[in-house]
C-alpha cells in the first residue's frame, strides 16, 4: 500500500475517487453524536457498494478511518455533518484515510486477512465423520454375519481379508 506508516501500527493514505451517478459507493458510521467505537468520534467506512466508485478503485476498505475529505478534517463532526460534507464534496473527491496494519506472522506474501493459510477444519472433519459413520453402519449392518466367521474358527487375518474382499465388491 502506498502511504506513510504512522506510529502505533497504522498507515495513512490519500485516495482520490471520481463520483459516479450513484455516488461514491460507500457508507460511513461514526461522529460525535453516533460514535462507532467507544470514546472515538471518528468517521469510518462501514460498507462498500459493489460496482460503486470505491469498489471499482479498490483501495478503500471497510473499517478504514476517514481523516479528511478534500483536505477538510473530519474531527469533531456530527454524523449528519460528515454526510453533508461527502454529499457536497464535488465530483473528484480526495480522502485521507488511516488503516490499522495487520501483523505479518505468516510466510512472505501473507496478507494478514485472518486466514491461517492451512486447510479449513471442516475439510478434515467432515470426511472423517463420514468415514466413521460408514464404519459404524457397516459394523451394525453386518455384525450378525460376523458371528459365522467366529464359529468357522478362521484366523484373524483371514477374517479381515474376507471382510475387505467383500467390501471391495
Amino acid at each position: 500500500m502506498n502511504g506513510s506508516v504512522a506510529g502505533g501500527g497504522f498507515s495513512e493514505q490519500v485516495i482520490s475517487l471520481t463520483r459516479r451517478p450513484s455516488g461514491l459507493g460507500f457508507n460511513i458510521v461514526g461522529g460525535t453524536d453516533k460514535p462507532y467505537i467507544s470514546n472515538d468520534s471518528s468517521i469510518y467506512v462501514s460498507w462498500i457498494k459493489k460496482d460503486g466508485a470505491a469498489y471499482l478503485d479498490g483501495r478503500l476498505q471497510e473499517g478504514d478511518k476517514i481523516l479528511a475529505v478534500n483536505g477538510r478534517d473530519l474531527k469533531n463532526l456530527r454524523h449528519k455533518d460528515a454526510v453533508e460534507l461527502f454529499k457536497n464534496a464535488g465530483c473528484d473527491v480526495s480522502l485521507k484515510i488511516q488503516r490499522r496494519l495487520q501483523p505479518q506472522n505468516g510466510p512472505v506474501g501473507h496478507q494478514g486477512d485472518g486466514e491461517s493459510g492451512g486447510l479449513p477444519l471442516a475439510t478434515i472433519l467432515v470426511p472423517g465423520l463420514v468415514l466413521a459413520v460408514a464404519a459404524v453402519w457397516i459394523l451394525l449392518r453386518f455384525l450378525p454375519s460376523l458371528s459365522s466367521f467366529k464359529s468357522a474358527k478362521l484366523p484373524h487375518g483371514e477374517i479381515c481379508f474376507r471382510m475387505l474382499m467383500w467390501l471391495a465388491m
